[in-house]
């Protein structure tokens, strides 16, 4: 994401609207196992839901995230965590930590080589990664409908798309060749119900579309998000509540010690 888009994370709408993002986390939490007395670092930590989680099991927690407004909400929530405002493909510390850990994060990035790269150099031999993010063909569906609506207008979607969701077989020789064993990943289907009954979807694109829409006036944005509920209505709202195609990697890898 550019500066602009950092800067467009809505908090509170995230907190409110969108809290499944956290709530699902909570399984990741349970992979990474942390421990009392373990420096975790919390690589696009939002609001600080999961990093209070992480705490509570007795562990150290420094949560960073790129956007501002996430940050100044983690810590209004959760004052007496650590959090700092940091990109992810730059943050290092002297001190490595025992885990780093990510959750809905790593999509946004798309220089997989580089963050993974970082993660490697912020562990201590032996350390752990373990995140979960989107999958090849997450959202698939929605992407679908973005790119067919925004056709009417002359805009081309690919050339806007901020996300990346690679395969399974993809992700893990990444962390591979940088140097990781991969003792867990799986890839799997999650249909995701989005909070807000019939407005449900909109709050979603708000939130995590933006960059489709950019430069749009709110009118014609407005007419978008119609056409897209028009076309996605009979695939992805039940009556009551929309539910995205989300597809999600998880993913527990080691920083192997006989490699440094």
């Amino acid at each position: 994401m550019d500066d602009k888009q950092k800067d467009r994370w809505n908090a509170s709408l995230y907190d409110d609207r969108l809290h499944f993002v956290s709530r699902l986390g909570r399984e990741v939490v349970d992979l990474l196992q942390p421990c009392q007395g373990e420096r975790i670092l919390d690589l696009g930590c939002g609001t600080g839901d999961l990093s209070f989680e992480i705490s509570q099991a007795g562990a150290s927690v420094h949560g960073i995230d790129s956007s501002p407004a996430m940050i100044q909400k983690a810590r209004q929530k959760f004052p007496g965590l650590s959090f700092e405002v940091a990109d992810a493909l730059t943050y290092r510390k002297e001190q490595a930590y025992d885990a780093v850990f990510s959750n809905a994060v790593l999509h946004w990035i798309q220089e997989p080589g580089q963050v993974i790269e970082n993660i490697w150099e912020s562990l201590r031999p032996g350390g752990r990664f373990v995140a979960e993010f989107g999958g090849k063909g997450n959202v698939g569906k929605i992407i679908h409908a973005i790119a067919e609506a925004l056709h009417e207008t002359g805009i081309r979607a690919d050339k806007r798309n901020p996300w990346y969701y690679p395969s399974l077989a993809e992700y893990s020789l990444l962390l591979e060749q940088q140097g990781f064993t991969v003792r867990f990943a799986a890839y799997f289907d999650r249909p995701t119900p989005l909070p807000g009954g019939e407005e449900g979807l909109h709050h979603w694109l708000d939130m995590f579309a933006g960059s489709f829409f950019a430069g749009l006036p709110p009118v014609v944005r407005e007419k978008i998000y119609e056409k897209i509920k028009f076309i996605l209505r009979n695939q992805l709202f039940n009556g009551k509540e929309w539910i995205a195609d989300y597809r999600r990697l998880r993913v527990l890898a080691v920083k192997s010690i006989d490699l440094i």
